[in-house]
């Protein structure tokens, strides 16, 4: 039977919020939710962190999770996670052996829901796709408030074309990536570059629940909106 694998990468060297994927939020070091959620999910079959830190593989190990020691050139500011994503998946298939679906839950999304997990590894089976991506509806439309500047400062829209659009409700619906959830095939994941190199997928997350954190005022968000729902 063909196994999925939920992974955290949590780099030791925070600039935005230091210590921040062991900071407490509501009681409980952030990286803690997105094992939590790991655990609580039927449709993952075991959970790693992969980390450079050795606190945050103390706390991943006390909260239930299997640590991947990430070597040093993989978690400077600068390494692509996507190289992270690889060792991992190596690692597990030479110290645990291969599975087929790879899951990243990001430890700076607190909010994602179980749910929200368990319906992007059901998308990327059903769908045939190479990787589903969390989506969530964006506040600032691209065909109306994006725009470049030339080098005289004039302003002009960065998505313009001749089928002007001019009433909001005409334009397409547009979305932002989230960090809730990725889920892949671990071929996709070894083979690929980057989240469009293939067949990508997605499922649509509330705003409430698609909070990232960088930075303090993401982290006091976070605890406002964890608040309120207690």
């Amino acid at each position: 039977m063909s196994k999925t694998i939920a992974f955290v990468f949590a780099r030791g060297g925070s600039k935005g919020l230091p210590g921040k994927n062991i900071k407490a939020l509501c009681g409980k070091p952030l990286i803690q939710y997105s094992i939590d959620r790991a655990l609580a999910s039927e449709q993952i079959d075991d959970i790693y962190v992969s980390t450079d830190d050795a606190n945050i593989a103390h706390v991943a190990r006390e909260c239930g999770a299997k640590v991947i020691d990430r070597p040093e050139e993989l978690a400077t500011d600068n390494s692509p996670e996507w190289l992270s994503w690889q060792h991992a998946i190596n690692w597990v298939k030479q110290n645990d052996g291969s599975f087929k679906i790879f899951v990243s839950l990001p430890a700076t999304s607190p909010l994602t829901a179980v749910v929200d997990v368990d319906s992007a590894i059901s998308q990327l089976k059903q769908s045939g796709a190479d990787i589903c991506l969390s989506v969530t509806p964006s506040n600032h439309h691209p065909s109306f408030n994006m725009v470049t500047l030339d080098d005289e400062r004039y302003a002009s829209l960065m998505f313009n074309s001749e089928n002007k659009v001019i009433r909001r409700q005409d334009a397409p619906k547009a979305y932002n990536i989230t960090t809730c959830v990725y889920a892949a095939t671990t071929d996709f994941v070894m083979q690929g570059k980057g989240l469009f190199d293939g067949k990508t997928t997605a499922i649509e997350v509330p705003r409430e629940r698609a909070v990232d954190i960088d930075d303090i005022i993401d982290f006091k968000f976070a605890e406002l909106l964890m608040t309120e729902q207690t």
